[in-house]
């Protein structure tokens, strides 16, 4: 199995990292796994405590023994949004993984990709995730690029990495936001006892978000978005810093509000980015998802 490091899961324990993806299996086992060279990261045995860091290649035989793990193609529906012969944009539904996992290797975005795709798909980032070029978090819904060939993953993946797009997010937060508008600027690491978790820290990566008020309501605010930098769980982590955390959002202390939703109220709803090998600027804009459209509703009918 091959899984490159991105930027976003950079900075954690090799040891750490891999007891993540493999939830059942004892860190001990997977330390000893490691230093037996079962794991090499850039074809090198390294220690448990290594430090990954971006574009490391870990490859890996598979930890769970007796088990092949095989991505199965599954006909699942898709909302293209918006396609050409190098790219789509697809909807992807809350709930949802993006890409499969060790432990969950059904009903992901991934899964459906390959149903529809075929090889049509970029596997630079390995098995696990052909096609995808950036992620959205399972109960976040909305926009994402998918590459169907390797030049066009590097394209848009440069794109993303020097800021030549522009994506924003519909959210309710939690409470009432001081400001109509903010920018949110505060580095974003790995959280230091929990690593599942991502937090603002003073040695973490330069993390920009930009906040517009839409609309107040007495306990919540509905507001847009706008990443300028994009760190894994930015928004999240941006707004509980702020003491307003997205709606429903338990991870990073919401709680759970008076609306019952899968998790937190979040919906990558904007992109603007080139056409690949193209000067035609391609604009998507989708409405409000369900549970967003749920609360929204909620909170104006209480007002009215």
């Amino acid at each position: 199995m091959l899984i490159i490091i991105d930027e976003n899961t950079d900075n954690i324990r090799l040891d750490i990292y891999l007891s993540e993806l493999y939830k059942d299996i004892s860190r001990s086992k997977i330390q000893t796994s490691i230093k037996s060279g079962k794991v090499k990261v850039n074809n090198e045995i390294k220690k448990p405590s290594y430090l990954l860091k971006e574009n490391d290649r870990i490859e890996f035989e598979n930890l769970v023994e007796n088990k092949i793990i095989k991505i199965e193609p599954e006909n699942i529906p898709l909302e293209i949004v918006w396609e050409d012969e190098n790219m789509a944009v697809v909807n992807k539904p809350s709930g949802m993984l993006t890409h499969p996992t060790p432990l969950e290797t059904t009903n992901t975005l991934v899964n459906a990709l390959l149903y529809k795709y075929g090889e049509n798909l970029s596997d630079i980032n390995g098995e696990f995730r052909r096609g995808i070029v950036h992620r959205l978090d399972r109960n976040t819904s909305g926009l994402l690029m998918i590459a169907k060939n390797n030049k066009t993953h590097e394209y848009l993946a440069d794109m993303i990495k020097n800021h030549n797009l522009t994506k924003k997010y519909h959210a309710i937060l939690k409470g009432n936001y001081p400001k109509d508008e903010d920018i949110i600027n505060e580095p974003i690491g790995r959280h230091k006892t929990q690593p599942h978790k991502m937090a603002v820290t003073p040695d973490g990566k330069e993390s920009i978000t930009k906040l517009k008020v839409l609309e107040r309501f007495n306990e919540a605010t509905y507001v847009e978005l706008t990443l300028v930098t994009g760190r894994t769980h930015q928004i999240r982590v941006h707004t509980s810093y702020k003491k307003h955390p997205v709606y429903n959002d338990t991870l990073y202390g919401a709680g759970t509000g008076k609306v019952k939703t899968d998790e937190q109220v979040l919906q990558s709803y904007y992109l603007k980015f080139a056409k690949p090998f193209s000067a035609e600027i391609i604009e998507i804009e989708i409405p409000p998802d369900e549970k967003l459209a749920k609360v929204l509703s909620y909170y104006r009918n209480r007002r009215a």
